[in-house]
């Protein structure tokens, strides 16, 4: 099958290309990709998505773009692009069931995983405790207790954010050393109500039937376990852009994000646009992946009428 342009990926980025690409009668094709929908449909509610103000589901606001999308005309297909051949337009890309398509543009928008620990109580606890993002999430836990895990300039800058909220912030790292510039911890250790838990390993996360209780942790100078208690914990170790299916195919900076003409959602090969989290290492809202997944769609919709001129 082929297609004037193929979405890849159905997170706020994705789904907004699809709506301004139908309706602008191009009716592009969306792979939803392994996670339908995007990190939103792992979160609960959502009070900062304009146009809400009584807050909307993740799930739900999830939903209502894909309505959305279908309602114009695009076709939004389950699978998953294993490999992408940009050598020659058409495009072609490989499917994970055997499958080929090829399209005259490509808009690539499959996000950031957020990295994980690998502990017991952790994946089955995100929205119930465990949250990857401090700015959605940091309402939810007023005159709370949060632990933020992890040493680097994320890490500090999103504890000092919580502490807006917080009755209290620890932080837990596996290292005696923070990886964070001087001048982040500076600003991180001269805030009280910001507590330090370092050289602690995480080995657990505590939840009971309301949600997340504490975290359980190796004392790595004495070599006991110890149970910090916490209503929530923000895991601050990371995202892992989702580009490898192409290959190294396209520049990306030195954490792997995709790079884009600045301004733009042009990358280095004309035709392909990159949209939201998997080109975005700083401001990973779902309004920020939305507004640039407008203009991938724009960008696009610019080059198919260059080339059909």
């Amino acid at each position: 099958m082929h297609y004037k342009a193929i979405v890849i990926g159905t997170g706020p980025a994705g789904l907004t290309a699809a709506i301004y690409l139908a309706r602008a009668n191009i009716a592009p094709l969306v792979i939803e990709g392994i996670q339908p929908g995007g990190q939103l449909t792992t979160t609960t509610e959502v009070d900062n998505f304009p146009g809400f103000p009584d807050g909307i589901m993740g799930p739900e606001l999830m939903d209502n773009m894909r309505r959305q999308a279908l309602r114009f005309g695009a076709t939004i297909q389950s699978g998953r692009v294993t490999e992408v051949d940009m050598s020659k337009r058409p495009f072609t890309l490989f499917l994970e069931d055997g499958g080929q398509l090829s399209a005259d543009s490509l808009i690539i928008s499959t996000g950031a995983s957020a990295k994980k620990l690998g502990i017991p109580g952790e994946s089955e606890n995100i929205g119930r405790g465990v949250s990857t993002c401090a700015t959605c999430d940091g309402f939810f836990f007023r005159n709370k207790k949060i632990i933020v895990i992890g040493g680097g300039d994320t890490a500090m800058e999103e504890a000092q954010f919580l502490t807006r909220f917080a009755s209290e912030v620890r932080v837990v790292h596996r290292r005696d050393e923070l990886k964070a510039s001087k001048i982040m911890q500076d600003h991180a250790r001269g805030n009280e109500k910001i507590a330090w838990s370092l050289n602690r390993t995480p080995l657990e996360v505590a939840a009971g039937p309301m949600g997340v209780s504490g975290l359980k942790v190796l004392n790595n100078e004495t070599g006991e376990e110890e149970l910090l208690e916490a209503d929530g914990i923000f895991l601050a170790i990371g995202h892992t852009p989702n580009t490898g299916f192409l290959g190294g195919q396209l520049p990306t900076d030195e954490l792997g994000y995709l790079q884009v003409i600045p301004g733009t959602s042009q990358t280095t090969v004309p035709g392909v646009f990159a949209c939201g989290d998997v080109q975005d290492r700083i401001y990973r809202q779902a309004i920020t992946s939305a507004g640039s997944g407008c203009m991938a769609a724009l960008d696009a919709e610019r080059f198919i009428s260059e080339q059909h001129a």
